[in-house]
């Protein structure tokens, strides 16, 4: 009997000492980034453009049907295919009059929005899918390939004169895999044409104001950004970091979203886990609280430890400079269009950017993710927003009024 009793209580001694470690690793275990909220605008839900390069038409529609929430015009799903549908359209003709010297493809810009509601019109989504393929979602890796090889062969000129029947022959691929263009459609209970529909939406176009940052322009003054996917060759404001900074706090403070063009080919662009940083690299930057927490580990173990992300990183201190070298050295090109919706701080107090993606809502925020201050003011290419959310000093540098 006294053996048993024994025996119990060393079980019980086991277990709680087993207890007390595992409550020590519980404790030790690194918590990730904690985000608050400070200011989030209300969105539409988060869509997923799948396997297509047409993130443009997906942000720039969503930064489009924030715009009617915010104007409490309801909630709208608009087509994305239809804004693709007549910018591949458009960009066949420009790409066949520059013979071939023009980037032709899947991409866009937030610009391509408007110029499609203006010369087009809007269609909802129910109205004009964009899957006439065989396939749930969109994959464009057909008829990516299938439009380029037809542009090319019609810039070969192989009849030495251009036929009449080449526009017609690129429509009817764009209508085999996105859909005819409808010339009407009926959208709770009421019958539109494409443009009759953008008009009672009461969105004009003049209204938006992009902006970018780079010093081989001069501030306060437009220019052609020069990316690949701005075909429509529309014009920026240029204006310093700190004012563009300063004009995306007043939107979102302000309950305004804002259209945003970015790089997210940097290592700490970890859309999994819900955030994108630029980590501090550089040891001998560091304050010797940190420093003394990487300079026992090899080069490897550094690379690996910076951009674990299981805590939160010290990061660069972004310049005007390094964004200009970024963008000269081709380190910071125009890979992806999404939408700012709010403004949160870390545990530390940081402060951090809402961005809707349109990746599906498959990742720890639900198609969503925090970007840090330094990399929006590093990675942005440029952005959009209504003119009555830039703040009345930059308006009057650049020479707009509200």
């Amino acid at each position: 009997m006294k053996k048993l009793v024994v025996l119990a209580v060393a079980a019980l001694f086991a277990l709680g000492a087993n207890a007390q470690k595992d409550k020590k690793k519980e404790e030790a275990k690194p918590e990730g980034y904690k985000f608050t909220v400070v200011k989030q605008v209300p969105g539409t839900p988060v869509k997923d453009q799948f396997r297509s390069g047409t993130c443009w038409s997906f942000s720039g529609l969503g930064f489009v049907e924030n715009e009617l929430l915010r104007l409490g015009k309801g909630e709208f799903d608009l087509s994305e295919m239809w804004l693709v549908r007549n910018c591949y359209a458009g960009k066949a003709e420009k790409f066949v009059r520059l013979q071939g010297n023009f980037n032709f493809g899947g991409g866009g810009g937030t610009f391509d929005i408007f110029w499609v509601m203006n010369n087009f019109g809007f269609i909802p989504e129910e109205a004009y899918p964009g899957l006439q393929y065989g396939e749930p979602k969109h994959v464009h890796g057909e008829l990516d390939a299938l439009t380029k090889a037809y542009v090319d062969v019609i810039v070969k000129n192989p009849n030495k004169k251009l036929s009449t029947a080449w526009k017609k022959g690129f429509d009817g691929i764009l209508d085999a895999y996105l859909g005819p263009k409808p010339e009407k459609f009926t959208y709770k209970g009421v019958e539109y044409t494409p443009e009759s529909f953008a008009k009672s939406l009461g969105i004009n176009s003049d209204d938006y104001v992009s902006f970018t940052s780079y010093t081989h322009h001069p501030f306060y003054s437009k220019f052609v950004l020069e990316i690949p996917d701005n075909w429509l060759w529309e014009e920026s404001y240029n204006i310093p970091m700190e004012d563009m900074e300063q004009v995306i706090d007043n939107a979102i403070n302000n309950g305004y979203s804002v259209a945003w063009g970015a790089d997210v080919s940097e290592k700490g662009f970890q859309y999994n886990k819900g955030v994108a940083v630029i980590p501090q690299t550089d040891v001998a930057v560091l304050n010797n609280s940190e420093k003394a927490k990487w300079t026992e580990l090899t080069p490897k173990e550094r690379e690996s430890m910076f951009y674990n992300l299981d805590r939160p990183v010290v990061e660069q201190t972004i310049t005007q400079k390094m964004r200009q070298e970024a963008f000269d050295n081709y380190q910071t090109t125009d890979d992806h269009g999404m939408v700012i919706e709010g403004i949160a701080k870390d545990q530390r107090g940081e402060k951090f950017y809402i961005i809707k993606n349109s990746w599906n809502t498959d990742n720890v925020y639900k198609g969503y993710f925090y970007a840090s201050r330094p990399f929006v003011q590093y990675k942005t290419m440029n952005i959009m927003v209504h003119k009555s959310a830039i703040p009345a000093e930059i308006l009057k540098k650049i020479g707009l009024s509200k």
